[in-house]
């Protein structure tokens, strides 16, 4: 008789643990967002609300300018990783493809500055936004997101770029291409599923970021979502239906983002471990 927890029940359950953990956060926020500031706070606590309502969701577009943050962090996002996946593209095709000395130390020091928390960062980053006149614009959450989104768009293209063979650039330098050319025009597009998956990363870490949009920018017409949610608190009182109703609308654009993306974020990141 086969043992209850043989390898594949252990497996199912330990999908099972990673599904409730990722999926039970953003349901318990749904759920709260339709229910009413009264329903929240009876006892016994209820699951689910009995009489759903939409008004959190009104309330949270006129209380705080939530379209503007909405706005300006898709802004800031997209521009981040538009430049991210540039730059990193062309470190990770110097990497992978070109005659580097010490390469493996260039790929340690990589992954070594992505360790350093960004709280260490943040009195440097500000003063050097603050000595270029950068402080409350884009520009200045642009910058710093470009740089802190590098090591890991790099470090994934890389495994991308190194299994497409070289023959096919060689071809295309034959019928013309530059080097420049045969890294748009072949290496990229044959390494579709690595860039999707860093652009995936780079656009939630830089729309998800709270500590450097709180500190270099406190001009509302350039403050960002995750700022901007903040602000529904006041001194003694948390509204967390509306504060709810907020989160769902900042959760949606990424989970739009990951469903449209789905399998090509997937199989980049399963590929990207097994050539790695």
């Amino acid at each position: 008789m086969r043992s209850l927890f043989d390898s594949k029940s252990l497996r199912l359950i330990a999908a099972g643990l990673v599904v409730v953990n990722g999926f039970f956060p953003a349901v318990w926020i749904l759920l709260t967002s339709l229910k009413t500031e009264a329903e929240l706070v009876s006892k016994p606590i209820t699951y689910f609300p009995h009489n759903p309502t939409l008004a959190n969701y009104a309330q949270a577009f006129t209380d705080q300018p939530l379209l503007k943050y909405l706005g300006n962090s898709l802004a800031v996002a997209l521009s981040a990783t538009v430049f991210s996946l540039i730059v990193s593209s062309l470190a990770a095709y110097a990497i992978a493809r070109l005659n580097l000395k010490r390469r493996q130390l260039i790929l340690t020091a990589i992954v070594a500055s992505s360790m350093f928390p960004l709280v260490t960062l943040l009195v440097p980053i500000f003063e050097t936004m603050r000595t270029l006149g950068l402080l409350n614009s884009y520009t200045a959450l642009v910058l710093p997101y470009i740089v802190l989104n590098l090591p890991v768009c790099t470090l994934v293209l890389v495994s991308f770029f190194q299994s497409i063979p070289k023959d096919l650039e060689n071809a295309a330098m034959i019928d013309g291409c530059t080097r420049m050319g045969a890294l748009w025009r072949v290496v990229v597009p044959l390494a579709a599923p690595g860039v999707f998956t860093a652009g995936i990363l780079a656009f939630v870490n830089s729309w998800d970021e709270f500590l450097l949009a709180l500190s270099l920018n406190s001009n509302p017409n350039f403050r960002t979502l995750p700022v901007g949610i903040t602000l529904y608190q006041g001194e003694f009182t948390f509204p967390w239906p509306i504060i709810s109703a907020a989160l769902i609308v900042a959760i949606v654009p990424i989970a739009v983002l990951i469903a449209i993306f789905q399998e090509r974020v997937v199989g980049g990141l399963t590929q990207g471990g097994l050539k790695g």
